[in-house]
């Protein structure tokens, strides 16, 4: 309930006209997983791939930030509607475990940044006895 609460606050913030935000353009992401790997597909149309970049941090958070960046081709233009949001944008995602953060790969294509996973047998927990005297 509180999900969906949360949502529709979003999608009435996101209809008020003319609102200012530091970061008004965030990207859609699907997480999936198989066998082998999770995979984050991010949605980035209209952003270059020069304007994106990964990083994962030695906390094990990867980071996802870029800019989409506005084209003003006409300065005499009036805007009778303007949906399309620009800016920059960071989402991040805390990787489980079982991720072989050495081996992570980013593609991107068509608008779509696709970051492979792999994943990895967790390890065992050491167990030490304890002599009792």
């Amino acid at each position: 309930m509180l999900r969906r609460f949360d949502e529709l606050f979003d999608d009435m913030v996101r209809s008020v006209p003319f609102r200012f935000e530091v970061s008004s353009f965030s990207p859609r992401v699907d997480i999936v997983e198989d066998e082998n790997n999770v995979y984050i597909h991010a949605e980035l149309p209209g952003v270059a791939k020069e304007d994106v970049k990964v990083t994962i941090s030695e906390d094990r958070v990867l980071t996802i930030r870029g800019e989409k960046k506005q084209e003003r081709k006409v300065e005499t233009q009036n805007f009778l509607r303007m949906e399309r949001l620009f800016g920059s944008f960071c989402r991040s995602f805390a990787l489980p475990e079982n991720v072989a953060v050495a081996k992570v790969d980013a593609k991107f294509e068509n608008g779509i940044l696709t970051i492979t996973l792999p994943k990895v047998e967790p390890s065992k927990p050491k167990e030490t006895e304890i002599a009792i005297q």
